[in-house]
């Protein structure tokens, strides 16, 4: 197996990886990080739509990065990936997933045929029909992760793993800094947000809600008639100051402007981000309460935030008076060391960028 390993965010409208010296190890090491814009169109929710352009920006990703290895690990962790609690007889994990596409043909919304499974294990219990297993079923249509293979291989990489983004993240933000108690990551990304909620570290529940920062961008633009660069500037200057308490039916409400700017234009975008992130954060609380529901022996103690959404000014703050919990923002450079050779005032600035590359990279035991 590779010693090094590369973990690739394939994003909308960026590529992004991190190169990890023995990822496997308790303190893997950071030797590269890089970036480079996608044209528009070739990727859409993370799915590889024209893979010869893609792969063109992967040759300039990997040598604008001087990135070393060519053993990739790929992420997914769109609309198009599905997970979902599943319980089925003691066997052999081997066994367990030959068993898939017979046990869950009534859960998938695409035919058993058009989908890559795969079992997580969680924990086992006895029902009265013998030794259990309970898990998370995870299911993603095969054309989608065949497109984003194809766009590495012809790039001249080669995949090694395909990882669910929600597990990478948690992995690296809770995980690896043994995090205890029930704690939900909310991974806020261009185009989705997701929720998993981990026990002592180990994922128990995944939900990936299709809006995301790109949503607050466009609504600005097209409220104030602007382009979305300043759109996305407006937003990451006023963002939130707070949140009141959620009104009926789960409806969010925000007031006042973050300080940095004032005037009209500042307080319209005030507005048009309140009235977004109003139905983003309500998904995410009704993420929240339904888990609470199924799972009422194991309460939610704490919250991260991570992605590029959770830079949002008062961001943090809305989420902790929304849900009534301590609510942080992931360090995901808090278990690895820094090559000597890398920028590492640059890549602590936008840490928050690659947290997804850096995640997926380090699933990838060395």
């Amino acid at each position: 197996m590779a010693q090094n390993v590369v973990g690739i965010d394939i994003g909308t409208a960026h590529l992004r990886a991190v190169e990890v010296r023995n990822p496997g190890k308790t303190r893997p090491t950071v030797l590269r990080y890089h970036e480079v814009p996608l044209p528009t169109g070739a990727v859409s929710g993370g799915e590889v739509l024209e893979p010869h352009t893609v792969a063109a920006a992967l040759k300039a990703l990997w040598s604008g990065g001087g990135f070393r290895s060519r053993q990739v690990v790929l992420g997914m962790g769109s609309q198009r990936v599905l997970a979902r609690d599943l319980s089925v007889p003691k066997m052999s994990l081997a066994r367990i997933r030959q068993s898939l596409p017979f046990e869950v043909q009534d859960l998938l919304p695409v035919p058993v045929a058009d989908a890559l499974l795969d079992f997580y294990p969680i924990s086992e219990s006895t029902t009265e029909h013998g030794p259990t297993v309970n898990g998370l079923l995870i299911a993603a249509v095969k054309a989608a992760v065949v497109a984003n293979v194809s766009a590495a291989r012809l790039a001249g990489l080669t995949t090694i793993d395909v990882d669910l983004i929600p597990f990478a993240v948690s992995r690296l933000l809770v995980t690896r800094p043994g995090m205890d108690g029930v704690v939900a990551v909310i991974d806020l990304g261009a185009t989705t947000t997701s929720v998993v909620i981990t026990r002592q570290g180990v994922p128990q529940f995944v939900r990936i809600i299709p809006t995301g920062g790109d949503d607050v961008t466009r609504a600005l633009a097209a409220g104030l008639k602007t382009d979305a660069a300043t759109a996305d500037l407006l937003k990451r200057r006023v963002g939130l100051l707070a949140a009141t308490n959620a009104a009926p039916r789960q409806e969010v409400s925000f007031d006042g402007v973050i300080a940095g700017g004032s005037g009209p234009i500042d307080a319209a975008g005030a507005h048009i981000i309140a009235e977004v992130m109003n139905d983003q954060l309500g998904s995410v609380v009704n993420t929240l309460s339904y888990y609470a529901s199924t799972r009422p022996s194991d309460p939610v103690t704490a919250i991260v935030l991570s992605g590029g959404g959770a830079r949002l000014p008062g961001l943090p703050e809305a989420v902790s008076k929304l849900t009534r919990l301590g609510v942080s923002t992931g360090d995901p450079l808090s278990t690895v060391g820094l090559a000597s050779a890398l920028d590492a005032e640059g890549l602590r600035l936008s840490s928050a960028a690659y947290t997804v590359a850096l995640g997926l990279a380090l699933g990838r035991a060395a």
